[in-house]
């Protein structure tokens, strides 16, 4: 599969897919690159978060825009079984390498296109990012506190959910092709779409019940006692207690079982009602212990807790550490790089980090010539006009 996209839920899509085997090749411009290479910290000039994203993916740099580039281009796609793009809608006919003209070499390719907005509408042709989405999706006016203003979440939110999304969306194209005659097809994925449905109904309880969901900082509407607590020792955790057998257990814990009788506890809904109460009782009995005797009670009542982490404590948790899913990999340029292993464990095909990201054009030559069939001269021809890497 080809990797033609930028940050992020491209790149992220396509590092998932080569997490589980794809073979994925990552074409770049080759003066810029992605701009995710100079996202994020670095170490030693090394940019880390790539190492991660660009994982089992070759490099090759090449200028799609320049018609020597994108021929390039269509004889890699003919060998391909994905393409995926962002680029903003109408860019790929532009430059002669638009669905028509890739599905004419490879009639099976699956190409994914991945936009702020979709491929039509009012709004496609306007510059498309994660933030926009956040903003746009109801995200941002359901996050933060409620006399606070709208919140943007501090990472690439919408961006990840998309590239979670357009996996789904290849494996059930590939899997059409399949069973379907072969035949390809185009995915138009908004960032939009994805994060809608994250949020939730609010566009369905506002068209039926006229009601628009307002912001309540870390309650949830939905049941209660739901919030991050302060411990005695200046740790934070969090609880929740959408069934109700564990909002009952948390009430005996804190000494208040006789709010279990009430009619009103008997549903989240209820319980929301009488959130300040709820919480007042959680709130109290946690900020007079240390988090650890907190965690502890909890854990031996069985009701769900967990402490509200930084980075340092995911690196150090013991669970995360003895299942895996931090995993430091082999590096060219670092030794070796602790990231996230494969999101997900299969019993028959467990999906592997092959090698960290790499560098820019790493692989133009092994692709162009030795899988592509070009000569060594015309290579070094294009790469002296700037259209190769």
């Amino acid at each position: 599969m080809i990797d033609a996209s930028t940050i992020l839920a491209g790149p992220l899509c396509c590092q998932i897919l080569g997490d589980f085997g794809a073979d994925v090749v990552k074409v770049e411009h080759p003066l810029h690159g992605d701009n995710l290479r100079g996202h994020g910290h670095q170490h030693d000039g090394v940019p880390l978060w790539w190492k991660e994203v660009g994982r089992n993916k070759r490099t090759v740099g090449l200028d799609l825009s320049d018609p020597a580039g994108a021929e390039v281009f269509t004889r890699l796609a003919a060998t391909a079984d994905v393409v995926v793009e962002n680029f903003r809608p109408g860019t790929l006919e532009r430059w002669g390498i638009g669905p028509e003209r890739l599905h004419e070499v490879n009639p099976g390719l699956v190409l994914l296109r991945l936009t702020g907005f979709g491929q039509t509408g009012p709004y496609a042709s306007r510059p498309g990012f994660g933030t926009l989405a956040e903003a746009m999706s109801g995200f941002a006016h359901m996050t933060g506190e409620a006399d606070g203003p709208p919140t943007l979440p501090a990472f690439g939110l919408a961006d990840s959910i998309t590239g979670i999304a357009g996996v789904a969306a290849v494996l059930t194209a590939l899997r059409h092709r399949e069973v379907g005659g072969g035949t390809g097809q185009v995915i138009d994925l908004s960032i939009l779409e994805p994060m809608m449905t994250a949020v939730g109904p609010a566009p369905t309880v506002y068209h039926h019940a006229g009601i628009v969901p307002t912001r309540h900082g870390n309650r949830s509407t939905n049941n209660a006692p739901r919030n991050t607590y302060r411990t005695r020792d200046g740790s934070w955790v969090a609880i929740s207690t959408s069934a109700q057998q564990i909002a009952e257990r948390v009430m005996r814990l804190v000494g208040h079982p006789e709010v279990i009788e009430e009619p009103w506890f008997q549903s989240g809904a209820g319980r929301y009602s009488h959130v300040d109460q709820l919480d007042d009782y959680v709130g109290s009995w946690i900020a007079e212990r240390d988090r650890d005797e907190v965690l502890r009670a909890f854990t031996e009542a069985n009701a769900a807790i967990a402490p509200v982490y930084d980075a340092k404590d995911i690196v150090e948790d013991p669970h995360i550490r003895q299942t895996g899913m931090l995993t430091e990999v082999p590096d060219e340029d670092l030794g070796s790089v602790l990231m996230h292993n494969v999101m997900w464990r299969m019993s028959e095909t467990p999906g592997s980090i092959k090698f960290t990201g790499r560098r820019p054009g790493e692989h133009t030559d092994q692709l162009l010539i030795d899988e592509l069939g070009l000569s060594a001269e015309d290579v070094a021809a294009l790469r002296e006009k700037g259209v190769v890497k």
